[in-house]
C-alpha cells in the first residue's frame, strides 16, 4: 500500500503555495503540542522545491516549534491534570506519562543530565510533544528546557536544509524513490520508541 508517496506529493504541492512559509509555521508550532505530523514532512519538499531559501525555512521551522514548545510546557505544567481525558482518549496518555517517569529519573540526577537527554531526544523519532508536556509536568528548569529544544529541534531542522542544499536534484530524486521505505521505517521506529518508554516505566 502506497503511503508516504501521495503525501509527499501532496506536500510539494503546499511548498509552492503562497502561504507555505506560514503553514509550515504553524504545523511546526502544533506538532510541538499536539499535532502528530512533524514539520519536517512539509520541509523537506519545500526546501527541494526552494534550495536557496531552506535555510529560511527550517529558521521559520524552529520559531514555530520553540513557541509551541513552551505553551505545550506550561500547558503541562499548570493544565495536564485537567486535560489528561483528553490525552487518554487521543491515545496519547500512555507516552507521555512513560516519558514523565524517563525526565524525573533524568532529574533526579542534575538539570543539566535532562538537558542532554532532552537535546538528543530532539534528534529521535519520537513527537517533540511527548518531551514539552514531560517537562512541563515535571518543572525542568526553564534555562535548560528552552536550552535544549533550541539545540535539539534545531540541529534536526538545519541539517535536513544543509543536507537538500548539498545535494539538490538528487536529494529530491533519492527522496521521490525511497520515500515509501523511508516513511515505513519511521513509523516503526516512534512506534519503537513509544513501546520502549512505556516498557521502561513499568521496569521502574
Amino acid at each position: 500500500m502506497k503511503l508516504f508517496g501521495p503525501l509527499y506529493e501532496r506536500a510539494i504541492g503546499w511548498a509552492k503555495h503562497p502561504r507555505a512559509p506560514t503553514l509550515l509555521a504553524a504545523l511546526s508550532f502544533f506538532e510541538a503540542i499536539i499535532f502528530p505530523v512533524m514539520p519536517e514532512v512539509m520541509l523537506a519538499p519545500m526546501a527541494l522545491a526552494q534550495p536557496k531559501r531552506g535555510f529560511w525555512f527550517a529558521t521559520l521551522s524552529l520559531a514555530g516549534s520553540m513557541v509551541g514548545a513552551l505553551v505545550g510546557y506550561f500547558l503541562g505544567h499548570y493544565a495536564f491534570e485537567a486535560l489528561k481525558p483528553l490525552f487518554a482518549a487521543l491515545g496519547m496518555l500512555p507516552a507521555i506519562e512513560s516519558g514523565i517517569v524517563t525526565v524525573q529519573a533524568k532529574m533526579a540526577e542534575s538539570p543539566w543530565a535532562v538537558f542532554a537527554f532532552l537535546v538528543l531526544g530532539g534528534f529521535m523519532p519520537i513527537p517533540m510533544k511527548v518531551f514539552t508536556w514531560a517537562s512541563g509536568i515535571v518543572g525542568v528548569p526553564m534555562l535548560q528546557y528552552v536550552l535544549s529544544m533550541l539545540i535539539g529541534r534545531g540541529k534536526r531542522v538545519y541539517l535536513l536544509a544543509l543536507a537538500i542544499r548539498l545535494g539538490g536534484e538528487k536529494a529530491e530524486s533519492a527522496l521521490r524513490r525511497w520515500i515509501e521505505p523511508v516513511g515505513w521505517a519511521a513509523t516503526a521506529l516512534v512506534l519503537g520508541a513509544i513501546g520502549w518508554l512505556v516498557w521502561r516505566s513499568q521496569q521502574g
